[in-house]
């Protein structure tokens, strides 16, 4: 066990390298109720949230997720979270589910409050009062479907609604952050505790914050205060996917954006995958033509690849597959060379 964002969080269960490879072959569940979570209610609640992010939000049909990040004023990331619409009443009351991270959970908290009309928008902060269990992996879906009443097959990834899970209600999303596909469940603790017990009594095997952090990196997701932070822009960490000016009046940040945009960025979150045995860890320097030119952000041995795999932001004109670099590790320089992201991606892969 280990002390995370004032929480204590599994490192492991019954070691990181077998939950891993029971996520890529079986089904893994991990307890992630340490996660924000919030309900926003009103009748401007989107109106007001296409001012605090990059994505278009107005592309979301009832029951539809977006990824997306908060941004300051510099186009620096203030977290990712995903935002679930769903739906509006016959009186206009658009109800929304965001999702974010633990450690940044009283930050967005705060800063949503700060630039949301609460005359118009009811703000609930559901964090401590509901359980959240991510079910991943291929057999995933079908462990969990026999607890649950809707059909499951039926939601996309990004997909979500509110249904019955051991004949209690509970919000399931195709959301996930191991690049299998699988669900998130959230329901009130009691039946978290129930639900728990259920899938482990199906062979679902338990997992830690250790197998989460290699499954995720496997798969290029980036984590927050490693991979971007609040002085990295989406455009610089590869997540220009997110940023839609075309389809977008004024955000947060639009500014910067759009000079990145015009201009390019100085530099790029790329994939690293070293030649040889050594691992590549956080901070780390990138040394390129003897100078550092760049820093490791994430890396880790792949379990599923066999070989060191890391990320790391480097110079633009550095930063296209091919490319040699060098890590400096405990004084030595050793080689490594950009990679596409992700490292892996499973069969079949949907959007999600």
């Amino acid at each position: 066990m280990t002390e995370f964002s004032g929480w204590e969080m599994p490192v492991q269960y019954s070691g990181i390298t077998h939950e891993h490879h029971a996520v890529r072959s079986a089904a893994g569940m991990f307890d992630i109720s340490h996660m924000g979570k919030f309900r926003l209610t009103g009748k401007t609640v989107l109106e007001q949230l296409q001012t605090l992010v990059p994505s278009d939000l107005s592309r979301l049909q009832p029951g539809e997720a977006q990824y997306t990040v908060l941004l300051n004023d510099q186009a620096g990331i203030i977290d990712d979270l995903i935002f679930y619409y769903q739906g509006t009443d016959e009186k206009g009351m658009q109800r929304w589910v965001a999702i974010a991270n633990a450690a940044t959970t009283d930050k967005d908290k705060a800063w949503m409050l700060s630039h949301l009309d609460l005359a118009e928008v009811t703000f609930e902060d559901c964090s401590t009062d509901k359980a959240l269990i991510a079910v991943q992996g291929p057999d995933a879906i079908a462990k969990l479907q026999t607890l649950v009443m809707e059909d499951l097959s039926l939601i996309k990834a990004f997909g979500h609604l509110e249904g019955t899970i051991l004949g209690q209600p509970g919000f399931l999303a195709r959301t996930g952050y191991t690049g299998e596909d699988g669900f998130e469940v959230m329901v009130s603790p009691e039946v978290g505790v129930e639900l728990w017990k259920a899938l482990l009594a199906l062979g679902v095997v338990p997992c830690g914050l250790g197998c989460r952090d290699t499954l995720r990196l496997e798969a290029a997701m980036a984590l927050y205060g490693q991979d971007i932070d609040d002085t990295t822009t989406p455009l610089e960490a590869g997540l220009g996917w997110l940023v839609h000016l075309d389809s977008k009046a004024d955000f947060i940040g639009r500014p910067i954006l759009e000079l990145q945009k015009r201009d390019g960025v100085q530099r790029r979150l790329v994939g690293l995958q070293m030649q040889g045995r050594n691992i590549a860890r956080h901070d780390y320097p990138v040394i390129v033509e003897d100078k550092v030119a760049g820093i490791v952000t994430s890396g880790t041995q792949s379990p599923t690849l066999g070989q060191p795999i890391a990320l790391a932001y480097v110079p633009t004109e550095f930063s296209k597959p091919g490319q040699p670099l060098e890590v400096k590790i405990r004084g030595k320089l050793h080689p490594a060379i950009v990679v596409k992201r992700p490292f892996y991606r499973r069969a079949q892969a949907s959007s999600f």
